[in-house]
């Protein structure tokens, strides 16, 4: 059964930086494409960067491109989302994901399995 374990959130002041964690097990993962998500409060979720697991080529939004980072460590089985700069805008709960196959999709909906996300509060 795979379960994918978010960490690493909390409550950081604008211009921050915080780490965010995904523990994936139950499989491996060498196959899929690992995603982060975020929800605001009163919006959707949307798509913020992804990474295949093998080769480790990576997308991000535009809204992050530049101040996250996404990466993966194969031997703990983690993927990582570094995100510096970060302003009140980026205030959400943020989701890990993955996906079968090597297409690096920002589209949610190709995701077929989700962690229980992870809280992140930038005050300003």
């Amino acid at each position: 059964q795979v379960q994918l374990v978010e960490s690493g959130g909390g409550l950081v002041q604008a211009g921050g930086s915080l780490r965010l964690s995904c523990a994936a097990s139950g499989r491996t993962f060498r196959r899929y494409v690992m995603g982060w998500f975020r929800q605001a409060p009163g919006k959707e979720r949307e798509f913020v960067a992804a990474i295949r697991w093998s080769g480790g080529n990576t997308y991000y939004a535009d809204s992050v491109k530049g101040r996250f980072t996404i990466s993966r460590d194969n031997a703990k089985n983690t993927v990582y989302l570094q995100m510096n700069s970060l302003k009140p805008e980026d205030t959400a709960v943020y989701y890990c994901a993955a996906t079968y196959g090597p297409r690096l999709t920002p589209n949610e909906y190709e995701y077929n399995y989700w962690g229980q996300g992870t809280q992140v509060t930038v005050s300003s």
